[in-house]
């Protein structure tokens, strides 16, 4: 048994474990400070893994039962005003008026500690009820789709390009989760959209995402920092979106973003 110490913020710890699960860790703890330790089976190659996530060090470790170790660092998470996100081998009931979603970190990104996540699930308490039509694309664990359900939504898709994330959202998501992206929807088929995925991937979908979008409709798009928001905006402006409001979480964003030139009736 060996483990590796990744440096990183806490804003990246949930994209960083759910790239590690891909690798069959034993456990995954976070640091006190930051940066993460990942525990690894003797047959794994500790060059290797300390190379491809840039880890400072790697140590032999003693026996142990580091699945548990692991487990014992993620604590029930309550985010917004009407969710308590619980990890699935705990049975912590959910506080009076809060839904509650069981989350398995590191199966896909979507396990709601993440700033993004926080962001999104928080935005559609604002705008996903009364019967909303909702697109989730990048759905990854399934975590917003499911959310926009419990929120009263009428009619909830889901979609991603990683065949895994699909069969896990599927799990949490209901059935209605497909393998693609934006291109596949017909236009103005959503009253909601979310999208937490990149900048780089937002740019290159607004155009779809915007389509996809009713008149009267809004695109709540995250997954990017600061520095990259202007562009993300310019974007969907090029597009046609009209920019409601940008809203930050530490140093991540999500930008609201409704329909001007395109989208649908």
């Amino acid at each position: 048994m060996f483990s590796i110490e990744i440096q990183c913020p806490p804003e990246q710890h949930d994209m960083v474990i759910a790239d590690l699960w891909e690798h069959s860790p034993a456990g995954i703890v976070e640091l006190e400070g930051g940066g993460l330790r990942a525990f690894f089976q003797g047959g794994a190659d500790p060059v290797a893994l300390a190379a491809r996530f840039g880890a400072v060090s790697w140590r032999q470790e003693a026996d142990r039962d580091w699945v548990e170790a692991s487990r014992a660092n993620w604590e029930p998470l309550a985010v917004g005003t009407r969710f308590f996100l619980v990890p699935e081998w705990r049975n912590d009931p959910a506080p009076e008026g809060r839904f509650r979603i069981a989350v398995n970190p590191g199966m896909a990104f979507g396990t709601g500690r993440h700033e993004t996540t926080q962001l999104c699930l928080e935005a559609l308490e604002r705008h996903a009820g009364n019967g909303a039509r909702v697109l989730d694309v990048g759905t990854g664990s399934g975590i917003l789709a499911q959310a926009a359900t419990m929120l009263g939504a009428a009619r909830v898709w889901a979609c991603d390009i990683d065949p895994d994330a699909v069969e896990i959202a599927r799990i949490a998501a209901g059935p209605d989760v497909f393998i693609g992206s934006a291109d596949a929807i017909r236009s103005g088929t959503a009253d909601v959209i979310t999208a937490n995925i990149s900048a780089e991937a937002i740019v290159r979908l607004a155009p779809d995402l915007l389509r996809a979008l009713r008149r009267g409709g809004v695109a709540l798009v995250s997954g990017f920092e600061q520095h990259e928001a202007a562009a993300v905006q310019a974007e969907l402006e090029r597009c046609g979106g009209a920019v409601r409001e940008a809203r930050c979480k530490g140093n991540w964003v999500l930008v609201e973003v409704g329909v001007t030139l395109v989208g649908g009736v």
